[in-house]
């Protein structure tokens, strides 16, 4: 069953052992971080501080901080059975019926597959309380590290339109709490909501804008999935929950948002307006630089009359957003193998932060297969700011990234298995020459082909024969080795 709102979420945690209550007064400023950084690097529980210096709203961190909790938070044993799920939905677009026999059969996955579409409700939670002069400064919005800029609001789902075709977009930028009434929007340029931005200009329209904090874990991990443009957010959200999500129209935007949410910030991004935004301690290790930024005026804060602040930090890793990657890792897969078949596995070793390393193990069937690989990828969404792709043989397992460094350090020859091409990257990577833009290499580190130009013979991995490892496993509580 789907969680309602944070508050099922949070129960579950606590029923299992995975949350600790703080009692303790706590500060919003850097105190908060400092506690759930040492405790995610513990491999810690989640953590709810109930008493926040200045707020009466509790503040929820390091809810996904495991990939045991990040399981728990989509509602599955396993993240891989998510990618299953996927796996046989694309069969069913792989596989058109051609009988009537054949349709029959798919009927009962297609009617599944339409209970996923949100629905409108009434009356929500997340209305309780209506706030017309809203105080940013009420909430126990986080400033995290000491360089950075000011408090940020770093969980939100932002939901804006495309003012042409009127679709909707949930992403997930930060926001830098400017005053009572506005913050930074801080939607880099590839960004849907950046794009919606731009068209907003284009035609003169004003932009109004909702931002979500809370509900169902679902919703907030699909506002941060990397999903085909042409796929709603909220309809994905649906599908991990296996239940659609409830909205309820926004009191001041034309907008809808989740009914079961904490809070929800109504409001404009000026059209014209742009402030410095940032310095602030990012998901890289390093603060990102301070840059201008749209600005996004609250008119209006609807919340829950017990509400509960959710919020994360980011830094050097590990930190709870790792957990959120390895989901992506995992969930998304499927597309990947749907296009490229001949990929085995694939891995994004948090010490990349994501989008700086792709470790990719593939069934290799002709002479730069590793290089067909990497150019593709580099050719595929939000893959395109891979700095690093390492491709190994199948039989490697990317998982674990000491074997994979040790097949590289062997394998690879520099000046024949290397490859350095300019393209796009990250708008965080602080190393290139130019923002936006720089160099991208790929590593081959497959077995080498006598067509690949490596006519020596290639060496063979030390393995233990079956018959023995049998042999030992058998014997192993004779030997008296703990």
């Amino acid at each position: 069953m789907a969680y309602k709102d944070l508050h099922e979420f949070i129960e579950r945690l606590e029923a299992t052992g995975e949350l600790k209550r703080i009692k303790t007064e706590v500060d919003w400023e850097l105190e908060i971080t400092e506690i759930t950084d040492r405790v995610s690097k513990a491999d810690g529980p989640a953590l709810l501080f109930e008493k926040v210096k200045g707020s009466d709203m509790p503040v929820l961190m390091n809810a996904y901080g495991s990939e045991k909790r990040m399981a728990m938070s989509l509602q599955v044993e396993r993240l891989d059975d998510i990618a299953r799920e996927i796996m046989d939905i694309m069969e069913i677009a792989d596989n058109v019926p051609h009988s009537i026999l054949d349709k029959v059969k798919l009927l009962p996955k297609l009617a599944q597959l339409s209970s996923f579409m949100p629905r409108m409700v009434k009356n929500a939670p997340c209305q309780e309380v209506i706030d017309m002069s809203p105080s940013l400064f009420k909430l126990p919005v986080l400033k995290c590290w000491p360089e950075d800029a000011g408090r940020f609001i770093t969980l939100p789902q932002v939901y804006t339109r495309d003012p042409k075709t009127g679709k909707r977009n949930v992403g997930m930028y930060r926001l830098q709490v400017f005053d009572e009434r506005t913050t930074g929007m801080h939607w880099h340029l590839h960004h849907d909501g950046a794009e919606n931005y731009r068209k907003s200009r284009e035609l003169g329209r004003t932009m109004e804008v909702a931002v979500a904090l809370g509900g169902d874990p679902a919703i907030a991990y699909s506002a941060t999935a990397p999903l085909p443009k042409d796929i709603d957010e909220l309809i994905f959200a649906g599908f991990l929950r296996k239940k659609p999500v409830e909205l309820i129209k926004c009191k001041t935007v034309d907008l809808e948002v989740p009914a079961d949410a904490e809070i929800v910030l109504e409001g404009y991004v000026d059209l014209d307006e742009r402030r410095i935004e940032g310095p602030f301690g990012d998901h890289t290790g390093y603060y990102s630089l301070a840059g201008e930024y749209p600005v996004f005026n609250v008119n209006c804060i609807t919340h829950r009359k017990n509400a509960i602040y959710p919020s994360t930090i980011v830094g050097k890793p590990p930190q709870e957003d790792c957990y959120l990657a390895l989901a992506t890792e995992r969930i998304f897969l499927p597309l990947l193998k749907f296009q490229l078949p001949e990929i085995v596995d694939m891995h994004l070793p948090m010490e990349g932060v994501f989008h700086n390393c792709v470790l990719l193990s593939i069934k290799k069937s002709f002479p730069g297969h590793a290089r067909k690989i990497m150019s593709s990828l580099w050719g595929m969404g939000q893959m395109m700011f891979a700095k690093f792709i390492v491709v190994v043989d199948e039989n490697v397992n990317v998982q674990n990234v000491s074997e994979v460094m040790w097949k590289v350090f062997n394998n690879v020859d520099p000046r024949r298995d290397t490859m350095i091409i300019d393209g796009p990257l990250d708008v965080l990577d602080h190393s290139a020459p130019l923002p936006l833009y720089g160099s991208k290499m790929g590593f081959d580190a497959t077995k080498k082909w006598p067509a690949e130009g490596h006519d020596r013979e290639w060496p063979k991995d030390i393995e233990m024969t079956a018959d023995i490892i049998e042999l030992v496993n058998s014997k192993w509580s004779e030997y008296g080795i703990e």
